[in-house]
Formats: C-alpha cells, sequence, structure tokens
C-alpha cells in the first residue's frame, strides 16, 4: 500500500525572505495577540512565523483549497500551539470568517491579484482593526511611477502577460487607497530582491 502524498507546497522564495521578514515583524507587531494573515499560500511563513513568535495567535487564510491543505499540513509538522486551523478567506467578500484582529499580514499577493483584492484587503483591515492596529505587507512595488529594479520591470511584464489586472503596484496608488480606509504609513523597510516591507497604522 502505497503512502499518502504530502500536500505541503514549497515556495523557493520563503527560505530567501523570512527571515528579514521575521526582524521587521518582531519590531513592528504588537507583544500579544491576534495576527490575520491574508493569503497565506504554502502556509511556510505561518509555520515559521508562530514558531518564531509564540506570544502571538496566528491566524493563517487563503481561497484556494490546494493552499489551505498545505497550510493545514504545515501547520501538523509545525506543532506550534499559537498556530491556528487555517480558514477560507476571500478577501474580497464584504464579510470574514475572522472579526477582530490585532495586526494584519499580507505578503506578496496584491501585485499577483486584481487591483479590487487589494481594495478588498483595506476594506477589511479597516473593519478588523482597532486604534493602532498594524497592516503589513511585502512585495515588490513601483515607486513614483517607475519599478525599482530591471529584474521588477521584467517580472511586472511577466505577471500583466498572465493577467492584465495583474502586476506591481504604485506604492504612491496604495497610500492612497490606505488613507481612504483610515490607514497611514508608518514606514517602508528595504528588503532583498528589490522587495518592500510597508507597514501601515490604524488610525483613531
Amino acid at each position: 500500500m502505497s503512502e499518502p502524498l504530502d500536500p505541503r507546497l514549497y515556495r523557493p522564495h520563503v527560505a530567501r525572505n523570512r527571515d528579514p521578514i521575521l526582524d521587521v515583524l518582531r519590531r513592528v507587531l504588537p507583544a500579544q495577540g491576534l495576527v490575520l494573515e491574508v493569503a497565506s499560500g504554502s502556509g511556510e511563513h505561518a509555520a515559521y512565523f508562530a514558531k518564531s513568535l509564540p506570544s502571538l495567535f496566528w491566524q493563517p487564510t487563503d481561497p484556494d483549497p490546494r493552499a489551505l491543505a498545505s497550510i493545514a499540513a504545515h501547520r501538523t509538522a509545525a506543532n506550534a500551539p499559537n498556530l491556528l486551523v487555517p480558514l477560507h478567506l476571500d478577501v474580497i467578500a464584504e464579510q470574514w470568517p475572522v472579526e477582530r484582529a490585532d495586526a494584519l499580514l499580507c505578503n506578496n499577493m496584491i501585485h499577483i491579484a486584481p487591483w479590487t483584492a487589494c481594495m478588498g484587503l483595506m476594506a477589511g483591515g479597516e473593519r478588523l482593526l482597532r486604534a493602532g492596529g498594524i497592516l503589513y505587507l511585502y512585495g515588490p512595488y513601483r515607486i513614483d511611477g517607475r519599478h525599482t529594479a530591471p529584474s521588477n520591470e521584467a517580472f511586472d511584464t511577466q505577471l500583466r502577460g498572465q493577467n492584465a489586472e495583474w502586476g506591481i503596484r504604485d506604492l504612491a496608488d496604495v497610500m492612497a487607497l490606505a488613507g481612504r480606509h483610515d490607514f497611514t504609513l508608518a514606514e517602508t523597510v528595504q528588503m532583498p530582491a528589490n522587495n518592500l516591507s510597508v507597514i501601515f497604522r490604524r488610525g483613531p
């Protein structure tokens, strides 16, 4: 009888970026509370961050059944009591399966999704986070309409070739959208491979 297939997915970029991201998260996330991760993908980040930040409850989510199976399997392997069962979450839905969180995290989503996904993310963050709550985004951005590296420009062309609604977003557009949902930019942090950590704070 053959062994059942391991549903865990692995993304090469996770091993490269998880420690630089963790360095930022240690500094900007609250000491305790619930972190809602939107678009958790393979679940590797969730497992790593939950084990590294044991005082925070970590709630992974994704809309894709294959991703949810991978997250669940990584959760079992991690055996971290603060890593919660993954939930199905469609970011553009008006109701999310979590009603309140202390921080919201989203890595590498808004450029591989229509702009409506970013709109849904900001609207959901406004509903879920209290004043002072952190919204953390990670990924590539254009600055003042320009790419920050030739590799990002090539990646953007590739994304738009796959789907005309995808593409690397301009930071100014993301900031303007965030402002309409009562978020202010707290800081940006240069990250490896021409990515940025973008940290917003929920207003009063």
